[in-house]
């Protein structure tokens, strides 16, 4: 298992379009585990609404954890798609 320590960046924190976009990622790695703890909780990135629930802001750190056969570059995927500022500044 792979673990980072990541910030959000989305000036918007993230909402339905970053969701969307880092469940999508997390589809490319079938077979994988994922795992993305804030303060409010965790979530599996099964589920855009479970993403959303964690409610995650601007500058919120969080931690992803990935199992799986290609855990590293799954992890980095992932990272990049949670820190990417989806919005406008």
């Amino acid at each position: 298992m792979i673990k980072k320590e990541l910030t959000i960046r989305n000036h918007a924190g993230i909402h339905c379009r970053p969701s969307s976009a880092i469940i999508a990622k997390a589809g490319e790695f079938p077979g994988h585990e994922f795992a993305l703890t804030g303060a409010k909780g965790t979530s599996s990135l099964t589920s855009i609404l479970d993403l959303l629930a964690l409610g995650l802001q601007c500058g919120e750190k969080v931690t992803l954890s990935v199992s799986g056969e290609k855990e590293e570059e799954a992890a980095n995927i992932l990272a990049e798609a949670v820190e990417f500022e989806y919005d406008f500044k």
